[in-house]
């Protein structure tokens, strides 16, 4: 075993995954079951497989926040909130996706009406005072929330982004009240307006602190044990960024989507590796699909984002900066159903790690993606994770036998429509971060990654007319490898409004420096000095109701010069995002800033000369490749093929953790870092 100065972690719905650099320079990996129930022990099992005496760092992503809201398993929560305003989560926004549904119904709050409760106090919009804090409503609010069993408290005032002293003030009461009392505070999630956006995400972050604490405290006294320092651990954020597990526990809510984000940023390296940086990335684990849009070699950070949003429903707004990306129930464990019209449905349930489908043999007993992938001969099961997991192909067949029966169709008749079914809705993902947003699919190359990426990718490319995907080495354990990618990063957003004719740029550098000294206490407390900042604006011309995020000009030139070019900009992104351009006067809406202290990264490596296609050749099997129909396919291992090897379809190439399909019109090449670049010729 070798010492692994450098090591992620990502849980995944159906694996851990283990991602490790050595002290050469080489990478190990490892995969273990996840353990929904305990997330720690899957964590602690799977990096029983490196050598932890040594690490300088380690980065993980998890799933326990995005795990908590969606199965409802948080704290109880109140919430302190201005007098008049309790009723902000129940009356959520005017904006429903579904206008003509007449059976629409809203989100329910995560807090109940019970324990909404209220203080007077208020501030205006420009952060001053009209009414003082009654911390006697505090201190009733706190013996209320007490007495109905809360353990969490989320403190939300009208208009503390500008001025956050009644917030600061009311948490103080609480800490002092109630020192047991988890408390969230909406000015230290987001300096930004919009006030069910920002109570959303202060209840959020307090229904989930409880839970985030306990499992990074349980999770880094298990590191010390094995050797790890809490100094060296970090969590990876949802910006992108990595943070310190101490800092993380403060704002859990950060993490949402601690593990996708990943593999974004891993694909964003590939693609400056190689020289293609736009870049659709598909990440397809055993419970849900994900994709992300990479344009000019930048990841896409929003600064809105929604749990649980679908076309008929309005989700959960949580207004903190996340990697955009958009993610739907289907994945390898998805489980295939019939909706009451007969209809044959793929997902979004899945059978995740315990049982896990049904040809894992582990009690599953519903037919799932695995399952028909199995019984298409695309997966061999004797060679399932490298043979450590060992499929039981009859299950899987018998699994399937309810839709060949209901059906009226043949055994693999009913895998293929199975899998056609989960393409459908992963193309639909695909156009989702491309086509609804104005960009042609076909201008960009698909980065497919997660254990079932490789295997589906290739039939949406065909589809979508995509020429070019790109299979990056370990792809089943590729998030994990994007982790140790990360730089520590932290954003800060304050809301002013204020037209461009109407500030100054001392103004301006006035405001950089508070919010530059916020950010860079922040890093200091992680003992990090030295941090590279980035400035960015939402601006819109004034009257208008949406903003366009721009990265602003340096400060050191002449004031007419930066204020032409800050127009410039904006007309530029308003013209691209919405086709035209007005000749009416900007303002600027939100500040953005963000900080960043880079780490050491791993490089990938050319691969040594050598290897070809006898050499990688495992023998052939019958493979279904749907409309282009049944063929002797040779079957390859992935690490025997050399660079520049050239593999013409059908193929099919093998993989402990993924495997890559080629349909018979599709060409496989090699490159010299050992990326699989699939292509297809496109009329």
């Amino acid at each position: 075993m070798k010492r692994a100065p450098r090591v992620a972690v990502d849980i995944g719905g159906t694996f851990t995954d283990l991602v490790y650099l050595d002290e050469a320079g080489g990478t190990g990996t490892g995969k273990a079951l996840t353990t929904p129930h305990r997330f720690a022990d899957a964590v602690m099992q799977v990096l029983s497989e490196a050598d932890l005496a040594g690490v300088e760092f380690l980065a993980h992503g998890t799933t326990v926040i995005i795990n908590a809201l969606t199965e409802r398993r948080g704290a109880r929560t109140a919430l302190l909130t201005t007098r008049g305003f309790r009723d902000v989560l129940e009356i959520q926004k005017a904006n429903r996706p579904d206008l003509y549904n007449l059976l629409y119904r809203k989100p329910e709050p995560f807090v109940p009406r019970r324990l909404r409760l209220e203080a007077t106090e208020r501030m205006n919009h420009k952060g001053e005072e009209l009414v003082p804090l009654d911390e006697e409503d505090v201190r009733l609010a706190v013996e209320a929330a007490r007495r109905q069993g809360a353990e969490a408290v989320a403190i939300c005032f009208l208009h503390s982004y500008a001025n956050p002293a009644h917030e600061r003030q009311a948490a103080e009461i609480i800490r002092e009240l109630w020192p047991e009392a988890v408390v969230t505070v909406s000015h230290q999630l987001t300096g930004e307006w919009r006030e069910y956006d920002r109570t959303s995400t202060a209840v959020l972050d307090a229904y989930v602190k409880p839970i985030a604490g306990r499992y990074l405290a349980e999770l880094t006294e298990r590191l010390e044990a094995a050797g790890v320092s809490r100094r060296s651990a970090f969590a990876m954020q949802s910006n992108g960024g990595v943070t310190r597990f101490e800092v993380a526990a403060e704002a859990p809510i950060h993490l949402v989507e601690s593990g996708p984000v990943g593999g974004v940023i891993g694909a964003a390296a590939i693609g400056e590796l190689i020289g293609e940086p736009d870049l659709i990335t598909l990440d397809i684990g055993g419970t849900t699909a994900k994709a992300s849009l990479i344009e000019r070699g930048r990841l896409r950070v929003a600064g809105d984002y929604f749990i649980e949003r679908t076309p008929t429903t309005a989700g959960y707004p949580i207004k903190i900066p996340v990697v955009d990306i958009v993610e739907i129930g289907a994945g390898g464990g998805s489980i295939a159903w019939f909706d009451p019209a007969g209809a044959l449905k793929v997902g979004p349930r899945s059978a995740g790690a315990d049982p896990g489908p049904a040809c894992y043999g582990r009690g599953g007993s519903e037919p799932t993606v695995t399952d028909a992938n199995v019984v298409a001969g695309r997966i061999d099961p004797d060679y399932f994770l490298g043979g450590r997991l060992r499929l039981q192909a009859d299950r899987a067949r018998a699994a399937l036998q309810p839709i060949v029966e209901r059906l009226g169709v043949g055994l693999e008749e009913a895998a293929l429509g199975l899998i056609r079914i989960a393409n459908a809705n992963m193309i639909h993902l695909l156009r989702l971060v491309s086509v609804r947003r104005g960009k042609d699919v076909r201008e960009f190359s698909l980065v497919a990654y997660g254990g079932g990426g490789a295997m589906h990718a290739t039939a949406l490319a065909r589809e979508l007319r995509i020429r070019r995907v790109i299979v990056p080495p370990n792809p089943g354990h590729f998030s994990a490898w994007g982790m140790l990618m990360a730089d520590l990063r932290h954003d800060l957003v304050q809301t002013r409004f204020v037209r461009l004719d109407a500030v100054s740029i001392e103004e301006l550098r006035r405001l950089w420096a508070e919010l530059e000294g916020r950010l860079g206490a922040t890093f200091a407390e992680e003992g990090v000095g030295e941090v590279v900042f980035s400035r960015a604006a939402d601006m819109r011309y004034a009257g208008q109701e949406h903003a366009v995020q721009v990265p602003l000009p340096d400060l050191d030139g002449s004031e007419p010069e930066f204020w032409a070019e800050v127009e410039r900009r904006f007309h530029e992104h308003h013209e691209r995002l919405y086709g035209f351009r007005l000749a009416s006067p900007c303002e600027f809406v939100n500040f953005r800033l963000t900080g960043l202290a880079r780490v050491r990264k791993p490089s990938l490596r050319p691969l040594p000369p050598g290897g070809g296609l006898e050499q990688a050749r495992k023998g052939t099997r019958m493979v279904h490749f749907d409309e282009v129909g049944r063929h002797p396919t040779p079957i390859l291992e992935r690490d025997l093929l050399g660079p520049d090897a050239v593999v013409q379809g059908p193929a099919v190439v093998e993989e402990p953790a993924a495997c890559t399909v080629v349909f018979p019109d599709q060409t496989l090449r090699v490159d010299r870092f050992g990326n699989l670049i699939v292509e297809t010729e496109v009329p």
